[in-house]
Parts: structure tokens; sequence; C-alpha cells
């Protein structure tokens, strides 16, 4: 039953995607790239089936996945499902502690899956209180594990998480971390909406910034949704691409601009199911 659920979803997934395209805006298309998407999306499914979850996202034209193995597979059976659907894992992810504490572990990881980058979304901190200790901390350890990713050829990215818009001197403890940070050796993924929710534009983020950003989580934060420095907000928050207070437009154009080739989707509603085949319908009929 879980699987002819979700494979139902798929289909119905791929019809509305296919009827919103009959109504594509004649014009120069913003977003250009592969649809990617965060396995994070789909945390809920692939405990129930790996399979049927692979074959939802391969029928809504996704050919990119930040993530990594699910539970109950093995990394070898998992990449062969991914060819079969003609989907790859330009980036993986790892936890803070397992960076700073086994940094070759996570290298075996990410060239098992065949992935060229690694983020981190988080760095421990006393929620709704990080510090310039905290951010010193995140500094000495990004140095130490993406000069190791570095010569192992892969790429380390921090993936901002709101809380680290804190102010600092003339800028905010974000910028303490880029600006201290190697950028032989740390680069960033942009999470447009916990940048938005912490504070920031991502626009003047991008640009102030530039090559240091490698990748990008497109998500949306519900309009009149007022943000703050925790680095959390509740699901129904994360809406639909283009219907929320984020300029997409212009943060996509810029994205193109700075030089990210990968985006990938993440939705963190409960409502997954509906909301990403419409947020992939806002990519592919964006147009200027």
């Amino acid at each position: 039953m879980i699987t002819r659920n979700l494979v139902a979803v798929g289909l119905l997934a791929t019809s509305l995607l296919n009827f919103n395209d009959g109504f594509a805006q004649k014009g120069k298309k913003i977003y250009t790239f592969p649809i990617g998407i965060q396995s994070y999306t789909y945390r809920h499914s692939f405990p129930k089936d790996i399979v049927a979850t692979l074959d939802t996202i391969q029928s809504l034209g996704i050919t990119e996945m930040e993530g990594g193995t699910p539970k109950g597979i093995t990394t070898a059976e998992f990449k062969k499902l991914l060819k079969e659907r003609n989907i790859s894992i330009p980036g993986t992810g790892a936890g803070y502690e397992q960076l700073v504490n086994d940094p070759m572990g996570v290298v075996k990881n990410a060239k098992e899956l065949g992935a060229k980058y690694v983020m981190c979304a988080w760095i421990p901190h006393q929620k709704g209180n990080f510090t310039l200790e905290n951010a010193k901390k995140a500094v000495e350890d990004f140095n130490r594990a993406g000069k190791i990713l570095q010569e192992n050829g892969l790429t380390f990215c921090y993936h901002n998480h709101g809380f680290e818009f804190q102010p600092y001197e003339d800028g905010t403890l974000f910028d303490y971390i880029v600006k201290n940070t190697n950028p032989k050796y740390v680069s960033f993924e942009m999470d447009i909406l916990w940048a938005t929710h912490g504070g920031a534009d991502p626009v003047k983020l991008l640009n102030k910034y530039g090559s240091r950003w490698k990748l990008m989580h497109l998500k949306d934060l519900k309009k009149g949704v007022k943000g703050d420095l925790t680095g959390g907000t509740p699901q129904e928050n994360d809406v639909i691409l283009g219907t929320g207070q984020i300029d997409m437009p212009m943060v996509l154009k810029t994205a193109k601009k700075v030089g990210i080739k990968h985006y990938f989707i993440e939705d963190e509603s409960n409502i997954w199911a509906y909301q990403v085949p419409k947020s992939i319908a806002y990519l592919k009929n964006l147009t200027e």
C-alpha cells in the first residue's frame, strides 16, 4: 500500500508539472540548471520504501540529490538504484562532530557516494545564543577539516542556518566566519530561507561573497513571518517556491552570476508531496 501510494503521488506530481508547463510564459528562462532535491525533504518516505521514494523523485524530473545512503541499504545498492534512475549525488552532508573527530571517515563516505561537495549545516551552541567563541571554534575546526577534504579532492561547504547572523562589529558573526576561514579550504552553501529568517538579504550575501558560494538550498519563507536568531521555525512556514517573502527571481539570477551550479529544493513542511511538484513547476516556468 505504501509503495502504491508513493508511486501514485509521483504520477500525480508529473501530471501537475506537465499541466503547468503548458502555461509557461514565453521568455528567457531564469533557472537553467538541473533540478535537485535535498534528501531531507523525503525523510518520512525513505524509511518506508526506498525504491518507491526514488521512483517518485525520478518522476518529478529530478536528476541531482544532496544526501546520504538511507538506512537499510548499502551505499553500493543505493548508488545502483540512483544510476538506474539517472540521479547523481553532487553533495552529501556531515555532522559537525564527525568533521572534527573523523574527517577521513567523511572523505570515505563522500567518495563512495560519488559526491564532490560535503556540507555541514549546524554549529553546536546554546539555542538562541550563538557567540563569538562559537564562531571562533567553528573557524578553527572548519579550516582544519576543510584542508583534509581539499587534499582528498573534496570541497567543504558550511550551510548557514540563521543563527550566525548575530550582530558583531560592523557586520555579523556569519561575516566573521567567512572572513576568517581559508577560501582554499572552506566554501559555503546558502540556505535562502534560513538567511532570510536570520535577518540577512540573500541577494546581498551572494554579491558580497561571490565565488565563496558553491551550493544553494531552495526554499521559501511564508509571507508575514518574522524571523529570529534561533535557527528554527514551524514547518508550515516553509512554503512553495515563489509564494513566500523571498525575491526568488533575483536570488536565482544573482546565484547564477556568482557561479553556483547545484541547487537543491529542500521542503521541510509536512505537505512536501503537494509542495515539491509546484516548486519545480515554478522553477521551470520562471522567465524574465
